[in-house]
């Protein structure tokens, strides 16, 4: 089948890399890419929220699937867009509709969902510029630290962590009245801090059934040791030591089965990908959230430990199938360790040459996916904070771990930082 995936990040590079090693993928075409799905399949320079120009090259170019990658499209409506008109609404969009969607789209509306549906999540209340004034109080007696999160999409930065009620007061203000986050951030959600180990599993379904596909722990601190500023993540580990079959019995029947079937039960059109944001409380998983596509850089560490055919089950979540496959994984541990640009996550340069992709992609057991690269002629240069990860296959982590490090040696570009202790704590 000819395939339109959207995206240009490191998620859409392990993605395409995946989805290119299926016998049933004849064509498949990258909207936008970057230079490392280049090399894989054929980048089409179409932004991924132009859903008129997308539409217009799905038809002629004869696309039976489209993958969403990033979760700006689907919040906006991408699978709708092309649901609904005649000439479209064959292709097999894997993605929610806009109202499935507002799981990841809207903070409040995901908590909404979660409480009627009784799923493990932390206590909240939630504010606008209507209630502001209630929200104060609400703050000055509320247990330390205070969790504030912006309502809507703010690029993986819209959460506060406050370890004081003053500081909480000014992030709370910051947030509604001097629009801090934009429109993302006219409503705030207040929530009870959980202690605990943070974990992602991640699950497709068809709106009814659903298969989990992998799990994985993300680091996201800068610093060595989970020190520094948030990023949007410097490396991944799975399987996690922890998720063990008693966890992930939990995680199943308290969270992803009453999920689906929450989904069902409201008639939500949800087709895809779920991503779980997990807090392990002392052995009891809790909801952080939900987002309605694959992680980066989770992507690249589940992905290459799955060994079910990624085109295969994206397949049968469109043709009633998706009950029956078998999911089976590869053995062994699995690594990704992220290279950013100095000064991330803050201010970083740009358009810096990188070298030595190939020479690690050569390596055994490693796969280098481009995540903020690009081209400047038929050089690769530097585009993003977050440039390259280098994903490995180990006997155990510490081996996965060890062989990631040391292929992302071959690699260089002006500033080059990764962290050197992902899976620390489980040495």
């Amino acid at each position: 089948m000819n395939i339109l995936l959207i995206g240009g990040g490191g998620r859409e590079h392990a993605m395409a890399w995946k989805m290119a090693k299926s016998h049933h993928c004849d064509n498949l075409y990258i909207a936008p890419g970057n230079p490392g799905t280049a090399s894989i399949g054929t980048n089409v320079a179409i932004d991924s929220n132009d859903f008129a120009s997308l539409k217009q090259f799905a038809i002629d170019n004869t696309i039976d699937m489209i993958v969403v990658g990033p979760e700006e499209p689907l919040v906006k409506g991408i699978y709708d867009f092309f649901a609904k008109d005649e000439s479209t609404q064959h292709i097999n969009v894997i993605g929610p509709s806009a109202e499935a969607a507002q799981l990841e789209g809207s903070k409040a509306y995901s908590k909404h969902f979660m409480q009627k549906h009784h799923i493990p999540t932390a206590g909240y209340a939630e504010f606008t510029l209507d209630n502001y004034e209630d929200g104060i109080p609400y703050i000055k007696a509320h247990s330390l630290p205070i969790v504030l999160k912006a309502d809507g999409l703010a690029a993986g930065k819209g959460v506060i962590i406050a370890e004081t009620h003053a500081d909480a007061l000014v992030s709370f203000e910051e947030m509604i009245q001097n629009k801090q986050f934009g429109d993302a951030s006219s409503k705030v959600v207040i929530e009870e801090f959980l202690k605990g180990i943070e974990v992602s599993v991640f699950a497709l379904t068809d709106g009814k059934n659903y298969q989990i596909i992998g799990h994985a722990k993300d680091y996201k601190r800068i610093g060595v040791g989970d020190t520094g500023l948030n990023t949007g993540g410097m490396g991944c580990v799975s399987p996690v030591p922890f998720m063990d079959e008693a966890f992930m019995a939990k995680v199943e029947k308290q969270i992803i089965a009453p999920t689906i079937q929450g989904l069902a039960q409201e008639n939500l059109i949800y087709k895809g990908f779920v991503f779980f944001g997990l807090m392990n409380c002392g052995g009891e998983p809790y909801v952080i959230e939900y987002n309605c596509r694959l992680g980066d850089p989770e992507t690249e560490v589940i992905l290459p430990r799955l060994q079910t055919d990624l085109v295969s089950l994206l397949a049968a979540t469109d043709n009633g199938t998706l009950e029956d496959v078998n999911i089976e994984y590869y053995e062994g541990s699995f690594a990704t360790v992220m290279a950013v640009s100095a000064g991330y996550p803050g201010n970083y340069p740009k358009n810096l040459k990188i070298t030595g992709i190939e020479t690690a992609n050569a390596l055994p057991q490693i796969q280098v996916f481009q995540a903020g690269t690009g081209f400047d002629g038929e050089q690769v240069v530097t585009k993003g904070g977050r440039v390259l990860t280098v994903t490995s296959q180990g006997n155990d982590l510490q081996d996965a771990v060890q062989k990631a490090k040391t292929a992302l040696t071959n690699i260089h570009f002006e500033g080059m930082y990764f962290r050197n202790d992902i899976g620390f704590e489980f040495k």
